[in-house]
Order: structure tokens, then C-alpha cells, then sequence
């Protein structure tokens, strides 16, 4: 009787699948391997944030606030090493350090997004009237230069009015300028950030009126 292993058909053939078998399972392997690098690609796409984009009233909104928030934070600082009115020492370096930290924030996303932190796009041309917005080229509620010098070179009684009533008017440009983000941009933490600073601001306009109605008065 023949041994199977002296078989040499037998022998060559054991534990290797035909020539054409072999074929079809390397293919389907390679198939699967395909398939998986799709799906994990899809995933990975699907998993990615949709930022926003260049022109977007996100990105619009951000540089401009941040560029509006500077100047506030310049008022606050000036205020609070020049005041001898506790109040609005504190008030004045709450506001500053506040809108400073904001600036950082939407400047940190504006670099999440792959954005250039400044661009030669007109200043609100993201709000629905865009640059209509504008007044003698400045964004809603911002002093001018001249109104600035004036502020930093006046003393005492005089210097505290006039940092309510700029402060004042500032945040009430702040908040038009946020209600236009609210309307038209979409990042969900931006717009978080909006509705904080307009509760803020809400509440430094009345504290400030009560300010200025105070020092007046004395």
C-alpha cells in the first residue's frame, strides 16, 4: 500500500491551498483592509469640526471685538491708575482684565481655525448692514483718537465722568456688535462667549449710570 506522504502530488499539495484559491483570498484580504481605510477615514472626517470659515461672521466677529475690546481695556487701565474713586478702580480693572482674557480666547479659536489673526477685510463688513455699521470709520460705540487724548489728559472729577460716559457708550456698540454675532455666526463656543459678554455688559452699563449719576451728584 502506497503512503499518502510518498505521494509526491500529496506532499506538495498538503496544507497549501490551489494556486487560484490562494489568488482569491489575498484579493478579499486586501479588500477588507481597503474598506476598513475608508470607513476609518470617513469617521475621521465625520469626527473633525466644521470651523469657520474665511469671510465667516464668526471670524468677522472676533477680530473686530477683539480690536474694540483693546480699546476698552486701554480706558480701564487709564481709569484705574489715575482714579481715586474706589468704585471705579475696581470696576475699571475688572472690565480691563475681563476683555483682555477675552481677547486671548478669540484669538486662540481664530488660530484653531487656521485663520490669519488680521486680514484687510473691512471692519463689520460680516454684520447684516456691513460697513454701514461704521461711523467716521469706527465701529459702533469706539472713541475716536482725538476723544482718547482727551481722556487720558483730564484729571480727577472730570476724568471719571468722562470714563463712564466712553465706557458706557463702548458697551452699548459692544453689545449691538454681539446681538449681529447672535443672529449670524455659528461656532457654539463664540457664541457662548457673546451671550457672556453681553450679560456682562448689561451689567456694567447699569452700574456705571449709577456711577456717573453719583459723581455728578457730589
Amino acid at each position: 500500500m502506497t503512503s499518502r506522504l510518498a505521494d509526491p502530488s500529496v506532499a506538495e499539495g498538503a496544507g497549501v491551498a490551489p494556486a487560484p484559491a490562494r489568488r482569491f483570498w489575498i484579493v478579499a484580504a486586501l479588500i477588507a483592509v481597503l474598506v476598513g481605510a475608508i470607513a476609518f477615514a470617513g469617521g475621521a472626517l465625520l469626527a473633525r469640526p466644521h470651523y469657520p470659515a474665511e469671510g465667516s461672521a464668526d471670524a468677522g466677529f472676533a477680530r473686530d471685538m477683539s480690536t474694540h475690546h483693546a480699546q476698552a481695556v486701554s480706558m480701564g487701565i487709564e481709569e484705574h491708575a489715575a482714579t481715586s474713586d474706589k468704585f471705579l478702580r475696581d470696576i475699571s480693572i475688572d472690565i480691563a482684565l475681563t476683555q483682555q482674557a477675552q481677547i486671548g480666547m478669540m484669538g486662540t479659536w481664530i488660530d484653531d481655525w487656521g485663520l490669519p489673526a488680521h486680514t484687510d477685510a473691512t471692519p463689520m463688513a460680516w454684520m447684516p448692514n456691513g460697513s454701514a455699521e461704521l461711523k467716521d470709520g469706527l465701529m459702533p460705540g469706539m472713541a475716536s483718537q482725538d476723544t482718547m487724548a482727551k481722556f487720558r489728559a483730564a484729571t480727577g472729577k472730570d476724568k471719571d465722568v468722562m470714563f463712564c460716559q466712553l465706557m458706557i457708550n463702548h458697551h452699548l456698540g459692544g453689545i449691538h456688535m454681539i446681538d449681529g454675532a447672535l443672529k449670524t455666526a455659528h461656532d457654539e463656543r463664540l457664541l457662548n462667549l457673546a451671550r457672556g459678554m453681553k450679560a456682562a455688559q448689561q451689567y456694567e452699563i447699569q452700574m456705571l449710570q449709577d456711577q456717573l449719576k453719583r459723581i455728578k451728584g457730589s
